[in-house]
């Protein structure tokens, strides 16, 4: 039975991929603990976030089937990912494939983009409990 599919099939059917020209000031900025702020902007099949980490911000350990790509524009992010511990500072870009688990802990105040493909669903329906401190 394809219900599973038919059901991921109409929430990709509800976002159309359409051209798009937004401000960052006009996306709300979303407090999901003390130290973490974030925003998003979704298109059909890819979603691009900007997110902002206070120094000593800890992202628990966590994976989803989504790819993701993180560029910092500023401070620093230490990850702990594939039995490594990699540190990706401003200017820098880490690339993390589907389902690989990961943490992550600001180092300094910073700033990021991440950009999942496909969009985060979690996200999108705030049910990220992981990033929300059980909330």
């Amino acid at each position: 039975m394809k219900t599973s599919t038919k059901t991921t099939d109409s929430k990709k059917a509800r976002r159309k991929a359409e051209l798009k020209h937004i401000s960052w000031e006009s996306v709300e900025l979303e407090d999901l603990n003390p130290l973490l702020q974030r925003h998003f902007i979704v298109g059909k099949e890819i979603m691009l976030a900007r997110v902002l980490l206070k120094k000593g911000c800890v992202v628990p350990e966590h994976s989803h089937h989504n790819e993701q790509v993180t560029y910092v524009l500023d401070g620093a992010l230490k990850f702990w990912i594939d039995g490594k511990v990699i540190v990706v500072n401003a200017g820098e870009v880490l690339t993390i494939p589907p389902h690989m688990p990961h943490k992550a802990e600001a180092l300094e105040d910073t700033v990021d983009l991440d950009v999942f493909s496909p969009p985060r669903e979690d996200w999108m329906q705030k049910t990220d409990r992981y990033l929300r401190g059980g909330k």
